[in-house]
């Protein structure tokens, strides 16, 4: 068979699809990893927390390894590390000390999705012709549809073959990086910019608009996951709704509009102010989160959830965008800082969840007589980590400004 660059595209797309496996399918695990394996909620903050320390260590090394091997021998090695990730989660707990267990099956998929980062935006950004017109933002979008599509049919595979048989859902998801490895085995592949034109690492880290949109990368994916990551344990734990239930109104409608939001903003990425657009999303991201935290009432409270999925979904390919127009030849280097800030955001969203969570359930509000049982104690903690999230878009907002102050300027040569 001849592969075109259009199976490149393809390609790219369910490289994006394999990055929503492995960086959701544990969250929606994580409720079996407490009961089955006595797991208590600090040491999945834990594995939460290293899972992205691994990527961001990835995020860091990577613009130097990618230069070195290339593209085509990164994003194989990206798709191995997940499949392996995959499995392990699958096998190793009936080996050895789950927790640790675990934590070798999420750092292999930190691995994985961290070269993935990296490298497929360059990838689709060094297409020839058509076959990139809109790529990007729709790119963007197909990691949102892979959430719907792991949400729904991990859903679907529980209600089929119960919560007893997870042990094998991992080695099922694994069968699509395990696809994708042999797609980039054939499909061609071009350089984004050639490397004696790119803009150098050190050249970028001196530029205040630089920091600006890095600032913005890291607030995007905090305010990003820190949903993504809690709503399933949240809606079960906190709100007492079923986890079928609440997986396909939280996380579920959550990555829908996430990628409705991507697709809308792919048709409109020429006709609108991308600065404005970040701002009035932000705006929306914190009445989100304060429905989200604050109703009373579960099914208000999910609908907040899924509406935080509408906000956020244009802050990271916007923030991406950004950084594309104003540094055109930042190359790999710019990707990799890109990808650094926003899996930093990644790691600090939902660990700062987990850890107001865990203070609030270990401070004196806690001997109130209104929640003194365990579930409206895990309620009440919960909240108020979901509450904390609000300073991410108010970040935001504040480097929007900056930003609108500040000149662009496009970094032509070095």
């Amino acid at each position: 068979m001849n592969f075109s660059f259009k199976h490149t595209l393809y390609a790219c797309f369910i490289g994006y699809v394999t990055q929503a496996v492995v960086s959701n399918l544990p969250s929606l695990l994580l409720i079996i990893f407490q009961d089955q394996f006595n797991l208590s909620l600090e040491k999945i903050a834990l594995l939460i927390t290293i899972g992205f320390s691994v990527q961001i260590c990835i995020d860091i090394i990577a613009g130097k390894v990618v230069d070195r091997i290339g593209y085509r021998a990164s994003i194989i090695i990206a798709n191995l590390c997940c499949v392996g990730g995959l499995a392990c989660m699958s096998i190793l707990p009936e080996y050895m000390e789950p927790f640790w267990a675990l934590l070798i099956a999420i750092s292999l998929n930190s691995v994985g999705g961290g070269f993935i980062e990296v490298v497929i935006s360059p990838l689709v950004g060094a297409l020839p012709g058509d076959e990139k017109a809109n790529a990007i933002s729709v790119l963007h979008s197909f990691y949102c549809w892979g959430v719907v599509g792991v949400i729904f049919l991990t859903t679907l595979y529980f209600t089929i073959f119960g919560l007893r048989n997870w042990i094998y859902l991992p080695i099922i998801w694994s069968i699509v990086p395990l696809i994708n490895t042999f797609l980039f085995t054939s499909v061609p592949v071009r350089e984004l910019v050639e490397q004696h034109e790119r803009t150098s690492m050190r050249r970028l880290l001196t530029l205040k608009t630089f920091w600006l949109l890095f600032v913005l990368m890291i607030c995007a994916g905090a305010a990003e996951q820190a949903m993504s990551k809690w709503s399933s344990l949240y809606a079960e734990r906190g709100l007492g709704v079923s986890k079928a239930f609440g997986d396909l109104l939280g996380p579920c409608a959550f990555a829908a509009l996430m990628g409705l939001a991507r697709i809308v903003y792919s048709k409109l990425a020429r006709k609108v102010d991308m600065k404005k657009l970040l701002m009035w999303s932000s705006v929306l991201c914190i009445f989100s989160y304060l429905i989200a935290s604050l109703a009373l009432d579960p099914i208000v409270a999910l609908i907040g959830c899924a509406l935080t999925g509408l906000a956020i979904g244009v802050m990271w390919p916007v923030a991406i965008s950004l950084s594309s127009e104003t540094y055109p030849r930042g190359g790999n280097s710019m990707f990799a800082l890109l990808a650094l800030g926003g899996d930093i955001g990644c790691a600090i969203g939902p660990s700062a969840v987990g850890i107001v969570s865990l203070a609030v359930s270990h401070s004196s509000w806690s001997l109130i007589e209104e929640i003194q049982t365990s579930s409206q104690l895990a309620e009440f903690s919960l909240r108020g980590g979901l509450l904390l999230t609000i300073i991410f878009p108010i970040i935001i907002i504040v480097c929007i400004r900056q930003l609108q102050k500040t000149k662009n300027v496009s970094v032509k040569v070095l």
